[in-house]
């Protein structure tokens, strides 16, 4: 399941970094750790998104100037989701970098059916592979129209899938179809204009600050509604549980497939 949080933003004009992923995943962990509940305290089974909201970009990073800030947070665990808003709904504000939230409401976002295609864009950059200590190769460019690309997420989603016990080996056997197909003319736009598709992003793991290679860019998914379903909730590539590699629906307002969000016995 899906959800995004809303919330007040007390501080009009308040900035975080152009990528502050880090700053998101370091909140996420306190307030995972404040609730006390252990089976969460290494839990890595979500995905999360950048704050969402009206920006403008300086030297500083993203100034948001919208009356509401949202982030989009998803995991198959409803208990997970569950234990996550009570908590966020534990503290009068929230602080991240500048910004001062103050949370507000929750909504759901209503699952479509997945077919074997679907077309998506990234909400946060897509990172390929986990980089090892002192290795540049986290920070290599690989083209995203090339075979290696796709099987490199492929096996990333695979493993993942096998490690959530959420599928047998015989299903695991079944999804061997999985091509990611970029939007060539997005690409070559956005190399015409000299900006950019792939940047490099820092990533925390254990206090080791990383550099890895993020890319975003929409693209067409071919796989089995299985594995369509598990990407869109848990995410694409490597370090999703710190907010990489978030997907929505191209061509589909997702505040058009909403519904309040209740959380039983908690608000």
């Amino acid at each position: 399941m899906r959800i995004r949080l809303i919330f007040i933003l007390k501080n009009k004009g308040g900035y975080v970094p152009f990528h502050h992923q880090y700053l998101l995943t370091q909140l996420i962990k306190g307030i995972l750790l404040k609730g006390g509940k252990e089976e969460y305290f290494n839990y890595i089974g979500y995905n999360f998104s950048g704050l969402k909201g009206q920006t403008k970009i300086s030297r500083n990073g993203l100034h948001f100037f919208s009356s509401r800030v949202t982030l989009v947070i998803s995991c198959m665990n409803k208990d997970f989701i569950d234990y996550f808003v009570k908590n966020v709904f534990d503290f009068p504000q929230l602080e991240v970098g500048n910004l001062t939230l103050i949370p507000e409401m929750v909504e759901e976002e209503q699952m479509i059916d997945f077919e074997n295609v679907n077309k998506y864009i990234c909400i946060s950059p897509i990172v390929l592979t986990s980089p090892k200590f002192n290795d540049s190769e986290g920070k290599k460019f690989i083209h995203p129209e090339t075979d290696e690309f796709s099987d490199l997420l492929y096996e990333s989603t695979i493993l993942r899938m096998n490690q959530s016990k959420l599928f047998t080996p015989e299903q695991l056997k079944t999804f061997f179809k999985f091509q990611l197909v970029p939007d060539h003319s997005y690409l070559v736009k956005i190399e015409q204009s000299q900006k950019k598709f792939a940047r490099i992003y820092p990533v925390f793991d254990q206090d080791v600050k990383y550099e890895v290679r993020g890319y975003t860019f929409p693209f067409t998914l071919y796989a089995a509604p299985e594995v369509q379903k598990f990407v869109f909730i848990l995410g694409l590539g490597a370090f999703t549980h710190k907010g990489f590699g978030m997907l929505d629906l191209a061509n589909i307002d997702p505040t058009k497939r909403t519904k309040e969000y209740k959380v039983e016995n908690y608000i």
